[in-house]
């Protein structure tokens, strides 16, 4: 992916119900049911950011790796969210791969029912 965030963008729009808007300045901003999985933004400098939701465990094992931050806003205010700033530590390839784990985490934390009508299903109610 380097800095053309282009294939990001076809990986997250293929997750389950995820929906993407621009927001923020410029950032494109990854939805399932309404809470954010995934944010890219290409800086300055023309270095592409991607900034996900992490489990605690990928979090402390992530967090001063080279080329990982913890994200700017969201840890410094306790969440569990990582940015990758360059590809140092985590390939494209790893990248995705955290990416679909951050959807899983805010899919999982959906109402059932939110979870069922994303997956096309619908509640017995």
């Amino acid at each position: 992916m380097g800095n053309d965030l282009t294939a990001l963008h076809t990986f997250c729009m293929s997750l389950c119900g995820a929906t993407h808007i621009v927001q923020w300045g410029g950032s494109d901003v990854y939805k399932v049911g309404g809470k954010v999985f995934a944010i890219t933004r290409t800086d300055s400098a023309d270095s592409a950011r991607v900034t996900f939701k992490a489990s605690e465990m990928s979090f402390e094992m992530l967090k001063t790796e080279p080329g990982v931050r913890p994200a700017p806003y969201l840890a410094s205010r306790g969440f569990k969210w990582l940015q990758r700033l360059d590809d140092r530590t985590l390939d494209d390839q790893a990248l995705c791969d955290y990416v679909r784990q951050s959807h899983a985490l805010v899919l999982a934390g959906l109402s059932r029912k939110k979870r069922l009508a994303l997956q096309g299903q619908t509640t017995q109610e």
